[in-house]
């Protein structure tokens, strides 16, 4: 039985793909928000009501406002929000999926952005035909931009709350802060943060047990080890917390890096290459 995947934010995810329906019901939710953002954008771009109306442009300008818009909302906009909320968009949030990468890991920017340059083909200029074939042919139900990106769509669920906090004891915190963490398996991370949440509620000899057994596999990945005499309990708490707090940190890097790409790429002329080539 799959134990899922455990993120920073608290998230388990399930190991399994997401099912081809919710897939495309995703998929068709972003495509009716887009075409609102696109109406909206020409609405108060023109100062026109779209409907029923002709819009009378210079040819050039007009171009290069279709240009700016088709970008903004194909390339820009799916990408930064992919980015700053670790995969999702508007219809995954709704139908409880996330785009992660195939080791489990949160999806970072150039994921996101091979996934909405591809998808400017397979979605939008093909109608998702070809999105269809390559989803339905690939056993993770992949996309092309999902093979391409390296990631693939699974279902989310929030993980119960948890009863027992991650806690840093005194004496631990530069040991911790110096060390070098390597990724836990995510079936190992996931049960040490089970055990530590039951530990009050077991019996002293099963918890000192639990969580000795537990330190032991997850010392290897701990380098250099605790100091002597460290308790395992609070050897896994430390890591775990150590870990929580780096992931999150990666995260915000991670979001003002992709904030401050996107404004750049939004900032770019028409025709003017972008000088990081």
């Amino acid at each position: 039985m799959d134990q899922g995947i455990v993120i920073g934010e608290g998230v388990v995810l399930e190991t399994r793909p997401a099912s081809f329906a919710s897939r495309a019901v995703g998929a068709l939710l972003d495509v009716v928000v887009t075409l609102v953002l696109a109406f909206g954008a020409l609405y108060l771009v023109t100062g026109t009501a779209v409907a029923g109306s002709e819009l009378v442009l210079d040819p050039q300008w007009g171009q290069t406002l279709t240009v700016v818009l088709v970008v903004t909302l194909l390339v820009v906009w799916p990408v930064t929000f992919e980015t700053l909320s670790r995969g999702r968009s508007p219809g995954k949030l709704a139908m409880g999926l996330r785009v992660v990468r195939d080791d489990g890991g949160p999806v970072r920017f150039r994921h996101a952005f091979v996934r909405a340059l591809v998808g400017v083909f397979e979605l939008w200029l093909t109608f998702g035909s070809v999105a269809v074939v390559a989803s339905l042919s690939n056993a993770r139900g992949k996309r092309l931009g999902d093979v391409l990106a390296g990631t693939y769509a699974v279902r989310v669920r929030s993980s119960r709350g948890w009863t027992t906090p991650l806690v840093l004891a005194p004496g631990l915190g530069a040991w911790v802060e110096g060390a070098d963490i390597r990724r836990l398996p995510d079936g190992l991370a996931l049960e040490v943060r089970q055990v530590l949440d039951r530990a009050p509620r077991l019996s002293p000899e099963s918890r000192r047990q639990l969580t000795d057994a537990l330190a032991g596999q997850v010392e290897p990945y701990v380098a250099p080890g605790p100091p002597p005499g460290t308790p395992a309990e609070l050897f896994l708490h430390a890591v775990l917390h150590e870990r929580r707090r780096r992931e999150l940190e990666r995260g915000e890097v991670e979001r003002d890096r992709a904030a401050a790409q996107a404004a750049v790429l939004h900032r770019l002329p028409y025709g003017v290459p972008d000088p990081r080539g």
